[in-house]
């Protein structure tokens, strides 16, 4: 783990420079003293990191020899285009930041994933064997869990809380908290993933991790106002949100998905800001949110 940070330190460095020297690289880490020890980056040492790097990430370091010798990288689209590389390293780049600066350790606020540091590497070997595991699996509203075998087809980070995709004892899939999973045990039975299955083109029309099995993705187009279409714009609600029209005072955004229980959930964070302009089913389940949620607080 302690070698991969430093790789990661690496790729980051040289991504925010574009093209840099090994001289100012050298002086960036001996900065670094959380990892350097205030030591220098020997040129051999650098470039079996280079040689690592493409290794395991399949990153290119390569050398701009004219106009002085500059180290860029030669291929980021092996990034940029690989969305769990692109978060992994960014992770890693923000993880190392803040260890160069635990000296201002109590002026970082972070929220905690509760389920992040419990069964992932179990799941994440039976994942890369094929191999299914069997799941204590406790939902909140009942006192007790129960145990099955699932078959791990995909794991999602959403909202601070992994979940775990997965074909069930009753050939159902289905999708699990890992914060409600009391137990994870791998077992010696194979499973055959489905030569057809995506993670990415299985979520494409979700929010979040409510499948929606019966419904179907729709056209929505909602209506911002001047005050929060920036931060739709600079954070879509999904990624097939594209910008219809802006004009001034609001801004018209157009997305293709499932209006699952948690996307309904999203659009009412953000109150009077958003407003649903179609499609008209869901126009009404918006409405029918608003008027429960007036009931509640109509006599204050």
């Amino acid at each position: 783990m302690e070698q991969l940070r430093k790789y990661t330190w690496l790729i980051e460095k040289i991504r925010m420079a574009r093209k840099i020297s090994h001289k100012d690289l050298s002086d960036k880490w001996e900065r670094a003293v959380d990892y350097s020890d205030g030591r220098p980056l020997h040129r051999a040492t650098f470039n079996r990191w280079r040689e690592a790097i493409y290794s395991q990430f399949g990153i290119m370091i390569d050398c701009q020899r004219t106009g002085g010798y500059l180290y860029y990288i030669s291929n980021p689209e092996e990034i940029d285009d690989d969305r769990l590389k692109k978060w992994m390293l960014d992770s890693f780049a923000v993880g190392n930041t803040i260890g160069e600066h635990l000296s201002i350790k109590d002026r970082i606020v972070v929220d905690e994933i509760p389920s992040g540091r419990y069964h992932l590497t179990t799941i994440m070997e039976a994942m890369k064997e094929n191999r299914v595991v069997s799941v204590t699996y406790r939902q909140f509203s009942n006192p007790c869990g129960y145990t099955f075998p699932v078959e791990p087809y995909c794991l999602k980070l959403f909202e601070n809380r992994w979940y775990l995709l997965g074909r069930n004892n009753r050939g159902e899939i289905r999708i699990y908290g890992l914060d409600r999973l009391e137990a994870v045990e791998p077992t010696d039975e194979r499973f055959r993933l489905p030569e057809d299955f995506s993670a990415d083109a299985f979520f494409s029309t979700r929010y979040g991790v409510v499948i929606g099995y019966d419904e179907e993705p729709r056209r929505i187009v909602v209506r911002s106002n001047e005050e929060h279409k920036h931060y739709l714009l600079s954070l879509p609600l999904h990624h097939s949100q594209t910008l219809i029209e802006d004009c001034g005072a609001y801004a018209d955004f157009e997305l293709y998905l499932v209006p699952t229980y948690d996307f309904v959930m999203k659009l009412l964070q953000a109150g009077p800001m958003i407003d649903v302009i179609s499609p008209l089913e869901l126009r009404r389940t918006m409405k029918g949110w608003v008027s429960e949620m007036y009931e509640l607080y109509k006599n204050v």
